[in-house]
Protein backbone atom coordinates (compact mmCIF):
# COMPACT_ATOMS: atom_id res chain seq x y z
CA UNK A 1 0.00 0.00 0.00
CA UNK A 2 1.18 3.10 -1.36
CA UNK A 3 1.43 6.51 0.88
CA UNK A 4 0.82 10.22 -0.60
CA UNK A 5 4.50 10.98 -0.64
CA UNK A 6 5.30 8.06 -2.29
CA UNK A 7 2.95 8.39 -5.55
CA UNK A 8 4.53 9.80 -8.58
CA UNK A 9 2.35 13.18 -9.94
CA UNK A 10 2.68 12.09 -13.89
CA UNK A 11 1.39 14.96 -14.64
CA UNK A 12 4.98 17.23 -13.66
CA UNK A 13 7.20 14.48 -15.31
CA UNK A 14 8.21 14.83 -18.74
CA UNK A 15 10.67 12.30 -21.44
CA UNK A 16 11.07 15.60 -23.44
CA UNK A 17 14.65 16.26 -23.28
CA UNK A 18 15.03 20.35 -22.35
CA UNK A 19 16.63 22.15 -24.81
CA UNK A 20 19.72 24.44 -24.04
CA UNK A 21 19.66 28.43 -25.05
CA UNK A 22 23.18 27.80 -27.03
CA UNK A 23 21.99 24.04 -28.76
CA UNK A 24 18.54 25.98 -29.55
CA UNK A 25 20.63 28.33 -31.66
CA UNK A 26 22.91 25.84 -33.48
CA UNK A 27 19.82 24.00 -34.66
CA UNK A 28 18.06 27.11 -35.45
CA UNK A 29 20.78 27.82 -37.55
CA UNK A 30 20.78 24.60 -39.25
CA UNK A 31 16.94 24.18 -40.04
CA UNK A 32 16.02 27.88 -40.44
CA UNK A 33 14.02 28.10 -44.04
CA UNK A 34 11.42 29.54 -45.69
CA UNK A 35 8.69 28.12 -47.58
CA UNK A 36 10.07 27.96 -50.66
CA UNK A 37 9.13 24.93 -53.44
CA UNK A 38 11.96 25.75 -55.34
CA UNK A 39 13.81 25.00 -52.66
CA UNK A 40 12.21 21.79 -52.26
CA UNK A 41 12.63 20.92 -55.92
CA UNK A 42 16.37 21.87 -55.67
CA UNK A 43 17.26 19.72 -52.79
CA UNK A 44 15.10 16.59 -53.88
CA UNK A 45 16.44 16.76 -57.20
CA UNK A 46 20.48 16.81 -55.62
CA UNK A 47 19.56 14.04 -53.46
CA UNK A 48 17.98 12.06 -55.66
CA UNK A 49 21.09 12.52 -58.19
CA UNK A 50 22.73 11.73 -55.74
CA UNK A 51 21.11 8.84 -53.63
CA UNK A 52 22.07 6.28 -56.52
CA UNK A 53 25.94 7.40 -56.68
CA UNK A 54 25.98 6.42 -52.72
CA UNK A 55 24.16 3.42 -53.38
CA UNK A 56 26.30 2.24 -55.90
CA UNK A 57 29.26 2.83 -53.72
CA UNK A 58 27.62 1.60 -50.35
CA UNK A 59 26.42 -1.25 -51.75
CA UNK A 60 26.87 -1.95 -55.17
CA UNK A 61 24.08 -1.38 -56.51
CA UNK A 62 23.47 -0.47 -60.05
CA UNK A 63 26.58 -1.33 -61.12
CA UNK A 64 28.97 0.07 -58.34
CA UNK A 65 31.21 -1.43 -56.63
CA UNK A 66 29.97 -1.21 -53.18
CA UNK A 67 31.53 -0.14 -50.55
CA UNK A 68 35.18 -2.57 -50.68
CA UNK A 69 35.43 -1.71 -53.89
CA UNK A 70 34.98 1.80 -53.54
CA UNK A 71 37.33 2.02 -51.01
CA UNK A 72 39.85 0.35 -52.67
CA UNK A 73 39.58 2.80 -55.86
CA UNK A 74 39.66 5.74 -53.37
CA UNK A 75 42.59 4.93 -51.57
CA UNK A 76 44.61 3.01 -53.74
CA UNK A 77 44.16 5.13 -57.08
CA UNK A 78 42.44 8.63 -56.18
CA UNK A 79 45.34 8.40 -53.08
CA UNK A 80 42.68 9.41 -50.76
CA UNK A 81 42.92 8.38 -47.19
CA UNK A 82 41.13 5.97 -45.86
CA UNK A 83 38.82 8.36 -43.48
CA UNK A 84 38.00 10.79 -46.26
CA UNK A 85 37.16 7.84 -48.84
CA UNK A 86 34.84 6.79 -45.94
CA UNK A 87 33.57 9.85 -45.85
CA UNK A 88 32.85 10.55 -49.49
CA UNK A 89 30.77 6.95 -49.41
CA UNK A 90 28.97 8.46 -46.55
CA UNK A 91 27.94 11.97 -47.39
CA UNK A 92 26.56 10.26 -50.71
CA UNK A 93 24.46 8.07 -49.29
CA UNK A 94 23.09 9.56 -46.28
CA UNK A 95 23.82 13.32 -47.40
CA UNK A 96 21.03 12.30 -50.47
CA UNK A 97 18.92 10.74 -47.89
CA UNK A 98 19.00 14.10 -45.20
CA UNK A 99 18.62 16.16 -48.72
CA UNK A 100 15.45 13.86 -49.65
CA UNK A 101 14.07 14.07 -46.46
CA UNK A 102 14.87 17.99 -45.92
CA UNK A 103 16.85 16.84 -42.21
CA UNK A 104 20.15 19.26 -41.71
CA UNK A 105 20.34 20.19 -45.46
CA UNK A 106 22.78 23.23 -45.09
CA UNK A 107 25.12 20.41 -43.50
CA UNK A 108 24.24 17.97 -46.10
CA UNK A 109 24.86 20.16 -49.16
CA UNK A 110 28.13 21.25 -47.80
CA UNK A 111 29.03 17.85 -47.74
CA UNK A 112 27.90 17.19 -51.74
CA UNK A 113 29.59 20.22 -52.37
CA UNK A 114 32.62 19.13 -50.84
CA UNK A 115 32.37 15.81 -52.58
CA UNK A 116 31.71 16.92 -56.21
CA UNK A 117 34.77 19.52 -55.43
CA UNK A 118 36.54 16.94 -54.44
CA UNK A 119 35.36 15.18 -57.50
CA UNK A 120 36.63 17.67 -59.87
CA UNK A 121 40.20 18.18 -58.61
CA UNK A 122 41.15 14.45 -58.41
CA UNK A 123 39.70 13.16 -61.30
CA UNK A 124 37.56 14.86 -63.99
CA UNK A 125 39.70 18.05 -64.61
CA UNK A 126 41.56 16.49 -67.04
CA UNK A 127 39.13 15.12 -68.80
CA UNK A 128 37.63 18.45 -69.75
CA UNK A 129 34.21 19.84 -69.24
CA UNK A 130 32.30 17.53 -70.67
CA UNK A 131 30.42 13.92 -70.00
CA UNK A 132 31.71 11.52 -72.28
CA UNK A 133 28.29 11.11 -74.31
CA UNK A 134 29.99 9.25 -76.76
CA UNK A 135 32.60 6.85 -75.38
CA UNK A 136 35.51 8.57 -77.05
CA UNK A 137 37.11 10.15 -74.49
CA UNK A 138 39.46 8.53 -71.50
CA UNK A 139 37.06 9.63 -68.46
CA UNK A 140 34.05 11.75 -67.57
CA UNK A 141 34.10 15.57 -67.98
CA UNK A 142 32.90 18.09 -64.83
CA UNK A 143 29.30 19.36 -66.10
CA UNK A 144 27.58 17.11 -63.66
CA UNK A 145 29.76 18.26 -60.70
CA UNK A 146 29.26 21.59 -61.12
CA UNK A 147 25.46 21.51 -61.81
CA UNK A 148 25.80 19.59 -58.42
CA UNK A 149 27.86 22.24 -56.90
CA UNK A 150 24.94 24.85 -58.04
CA UNK A 151 21.92 23.16 -56.92
CA UNK A 152 23.94 22.43 -53.48
CA UNK A 153 25.08 26.08 -52.90
CA UNK A 154 21.10 26.88 -53.50
CA UNK A 155 20.08 24.50 -51.22
CA UNK A 156 23.28 25.42 -48.84
CA UNK A 157 22.18 29.63 -49.28
CA UNK A 158 18.55 29.03 -48.80
CA UNK A 159 18.22 25.97 -46.75
CA UNK A 160 15.62 22.98 -47.23
CA UNK A 161 12.51 25.26 -48.00
CA UNK A 162 8.96 23.74 -48.13
CA UNK A 163 7.83 20.48 -47.07
CA UNK A 164 11.44 19.81 -44.90
CA UNK A 165 12.20 18.36 -41.66
CA UNK A 166 14.41 21.24 -41.43
CA UNK A 167 11.21 23.30 -41.93
CA UNK A 168 9.47 21.66 -39.38
CA UNK A 169 12.57 21.54 -36.50
CA UNK A 170 13.03 25.09 -36.95
CA UNK A 171 9.65 26.25 -36.18
CA UNK A 172 9.45 23.81 -33.28
CA UNK A 173 13.16 25.11 -32.07
CA UNK A 174 11.81 28.62 -32.26
CA UNK A 175 8.78 28.20 -30.91
CA UNK A 176 10.46 26.53 -27.48
CA UNK A 177 9.17 23.27 -27.81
Amino acid sequence: MSTHAETVDLRRTTSAVEVTAPARRVVAALTRTRGDAAQTVARVALGGVMLPHGLQKAFGLFGGYGFEGTMGFLTSQVGLPWLIAALVIAIELVGAVALIAGLFTRAAALGVIAVMIGAVVTTHLSNGFFMNWSGQAAGEGFEFHLLAIGLGLAVLLRGGGALSLDRWLSRTVEAGR
